[in-house]
């Protein structure tokens, strides 16, 4: 069985030099849905443990989300899985159409494939505009209750302005995000090297094996619950490949290992130590890791991230329409076209 020149990988967008545009563009696109994660994903992986009197169980949680974030997000898709492209793009279809010209018989096995994963890629992108909005409005409840009646039609007209300028290509919406998502990264790695400082012992969750003694000793039904909530620490993970195309995998590559996650395991770190010292605030640790003082423009900050997180799985959603669209038309050079088209324009074309 032969694969067609038209099928063959080539390096296009992903080689791209990473210039500082695209690093700066790749921040506000890529980077957004699991640049907010630690907002949530830790307190709820506490919460699922019942308990954080033990300082084991601490430990053992936060080492089972440093592990996740290494192994799936930085190892999984930043080394390996970001290696395969289709003519730059990345992303279930598009590796689909690549591999539909020599599927052959498996070609109706293949697509199903592709399109099952699509459809879980479509469910996180329907799931997280609605809800990380809604989120992110009501805490400026937090600052004045004057918002309080505003916050549903704020949240909508925030999604109706979002969807909107998707029409200006996703080169031109990450320019507007990306200095506000590098301005985050830079606070939350602050403040949890802050608190990591005071409480140097927490680097000890880094050794893997508090995270398997942890589910060694945990109830089985506990340490299920608990692997649930740490995945929250990985969604949008997977923005990283679909949005390859987009940025190129150099700039996706230097601004995860260099920003985006140092950052992240830093603030994971530091609630970690937080709730060490103190049990109470396994409440809202990410909060409670700011002085009371910062606690407003805190939330205007977080507010902005979170509406940026809406933007990165739109992108990828975005992405893999086009490359639904190479994969229904079994060519590659067209689909090429349908994925230039949406990081140009923003816009999908089905026909």
């Amino acid at each position: 069985m032969t694969i067609s020149a038209a099928a063959v990988s080539t390096p296009a967008v992903a080689e791209h030099p990473a210039r500082a545009m695209l690093l700066v563009g790749a921040l506000g696109v890529v980077f957004g849905d699991i640049g907010t994660s630690p907002i949530y994903a830790f307190r709820e992986s506490l919460r699922a443990a019942g308990t954080v009197e033990s300082q084991a169980t601490v430990l053992g949680i936060l080492s089972l989300v440093f592990w996740a974030v290494v192994l799936v997000v930085a190892l999984k898709y930043v080394v390996f899985v970001m290696r395969a492209d289709n003519q730059g793009e990345g992303g279930t279809m598009a590796l689909i159409s690549l591999a539909l010209p020599a599927a052959g018989r498996l070609r109706a096995v293949l697509l199903a494939i592709g399109l099952g994963g699509a459809s879980l890629f479509f469910g996180d992108a329907m799931i997280t505009p609605a809800i990380s909005v809604l989120s992110a409005i009501e805490g400026l409840q937090i600052a004045t209750p004057v918002f309080r009646p505003y916050v549903v039609p704020l949240a909508a007209a925030v999604l109706v302005v979002l969807f909107a300028i998707q029409s200006r290509g996703s080169g031109r919406v990450g320019r507007l995000f990306g200095p506000v998502m590098a301005a985050w990264f830079v606070v939350i790695g602050v403040a949890g090297i802050t608190h990591v400082s005071t409480r140097p012992a927490v680097l000890t969750s880094l050794d893997p094996r508090y995270a398997l003694a942890y589910l060694g000793h945990a109830d089985s039904w506990v340490a299920f619950t608990v692997l649930g909530s740490v995945f929250l620490a990985l969604t949008g993970g997977e923005a990283l490949y679909a949005d390859m195309g987009h940025f190129g995998r150099r700039a996706i590559r230097i601004d995860w290992f260099a920003l985006v996650m140092p950052a992240l395991v830093l603030n994971y770190l530091g609630q970690g130590a937080l709730v060490l010292a103190d049990d109470s605030a396994a409440a809202n640790p990410f909060f409670l890791l700011f002085p009371g003082w910062l606690l407003i423009p805190l939330v205007g900050l977080t507010t902005a991230a979170t509406v940026i997180a809406s933007q990165a799985v739109i992108s990828g959603a975005l992405h893999a329409c086009a490359a639904g669209n190479s994969a229904r038309r079994g060519t590659t050079a067209r689909g090429a076209a349908d994925l230039r088209r949406v990081r140009r324009t923003g816009l999908c074309a089905a026909n």
